[in-house]
């Protein structure tokens, strides 16, 4: 199924980035809740709403499809229905991976969906089997039909144990959507924990649900009859706090960074300190004076780990060190190709196995690039923000998928940047 999608190309020049910004409401978070909207007819009112994101808005477009009146005003939300949602989702425009949880929900509460395929990154192999046996295992069929994902589960959803061979984050969530309304006990065993699974947890049992974390051992939800309305506050996005911190020390800023979710990231604000970063706790945000990038060591791993989605980032924090920096992505093996168009703009690197090896040190300069993906994009933004000479990022649309009024804050903070 071909999906249109938009076309945008960002300008940048070398910047010193310095001011104030605060931390949007989680991408990652948000979807996920979007899609929870669905287990009720109840409505639903989400704060701290990242509104001008484009995944988010491509969200909002399909649950308006299905029958759900959005209503949205700067950083809020509110979801509506007046009958029950549709269960075909008939979307032609970009498709995005959380069709898989718009699947789990509509069987859960309805018996029956047909979802387009899912979309979003390639990040290589990232298939659906485990969304399948999650729902298979729970009684319902599932099968593909036109480039269409459906499933049916005639007499309801039944609770089950549900073994997860990785610790995947869209299967847990699907599982513990697909628990809430299922008929007895659900249990979730290897789960993947981390800050917007337990978000979407603690936004279900507001709703009613009745859902318990046994560490990173097992989830156990108690199946009810219904859910009901809530209002509630997203948490802050982890990534974007991280994103401002590099860009913060790469580029020799100072910044304070408010709403900043220490908890979250006290991994990865470890290593920063260890490799160069200088930043000191404020009551509620993070003070970042620059530094001096060091060479880094890392390796992605379940929370609280390094998030995959981070190590683009380090990368580019990497090229700006003197030495060898390296990197290994243990769930998504040889997710390095943002590190080719990185090479455009004079980084230097190697790839062993799963190793990426980056040799810092050496001057970038500005050309013209592309956004892979949306971490590969913004990755390649803070790589313009250091280069010398004009960096032209295309589709970068990719940006604008996972960060809320990204080219309004970067301005504010200072940064040379422009659409094409």
């Amino acid at each position: 199924m071909k999906m249109n999608v938009p076309t945008c190309e960002y300008i940048i020049q070398p910047s010193k980035l310095q001011g104030k910004v605060k931390i949007s409401g989680a991408k990652n978070s948000a979807l996920r809740l979007l899609a929870a909207s669905l287990l009720t007819k109840e409505k639903i009112e989400l704060t701290n709403y990242p509104a001008k994101l484009l995944d988010a808005q491509i969200h909002v477009g399909m649950l308006e499809v299905l029958g759900k009146n959005c209503d949205i005003s700067e950083d809020k939300i509110i979801i509506s229905e007046k009958e029950t949602p549709l269960s075909v989702l008939n979307w032609k425009k970009r498709s995005i991976r959380n069709t898989l949880l718009v699947l789990g929900a509509l069987v859960s509460r309805i018996g029956e969906a047909k979802v387009p395929l899912p979309g979003g990154c390639d990040l290589g192999e990232r298939k659906f089997d485990l969304h399948e046996m999650i729902l298979r295992n729970m009684g319902a069929k599932v099968w593909v039909e036109n480039d269409m994902l459906c499933a049916k589960a005639e007499d309801g959803l039944k609770g089950t144990d549900i073994f997860l061979p990785i610790r995947s984050t869209g299967a847990t969530e699907n599982a513990i959507i697909c628990g809430c309304l299922a008929e007895g006990i659900t249990r979730v065993w290897n789960p993947h924990i981390r800050p917007e699974i337990l978000d979407l947890i603690n936004f279900l049992n507001k709703m009613g649900a009745k859902i318990q974390v046994f560490g990173q051992e097992h989830i156990e939800i108690t199946g009810v009859e219904k859910l009901y309305g809530v209002k509630y506050s997203v948490i802050p996005d982890n990534m974007e706090a991280i994103t401002w911190l590099i860009a913060t020390v790469i580029t020799g800023g100072d910044i304070e960074i408010i709403n900043f979710p220490f908890r979250d990231l006290e991994v990865p604000l470890i290593h920063l300190r260890e490799s160069g970063a200088k930043y000191y706790i404020g009551e509620n945000s993070l003070i970042v004076r620059g530094g001096t990038p060091y060479p880094i060591e890392i390796s992605t791993g379940p929370y609280p780990g390094i998030n995959s989605d981070m190590q683009p980032l380090f990368a580019v924090y990497g090229a700006c060190a003197k030495g060898s920096s390296k990197i290994i992505d243990l769930r998504f093996p040889g997710r390095y190709c943002y590190a080719s168009e990185l090479a455009k703009m004079g980084l230097q690197y190697n790839i062993n196995g799963n190793i990426l090896e980056i040799i810092g040190g050496n001057p970038l300069n500005g050309a013209q690039v592309r956004a892979l993906d949306l971490r590969a994009g913004i990755s390649l933004t803070l790589a313009g923000l250091v280069a010398k000479g004009e960096t032209r990022i295309s589709d970068a649309w990719q940006i604008e998928r996972g960060y809320d009024n990204f080219i309004e804050k970067l301005i504010s903070l200072g940064g040379n940047v422009r659409y094409g």
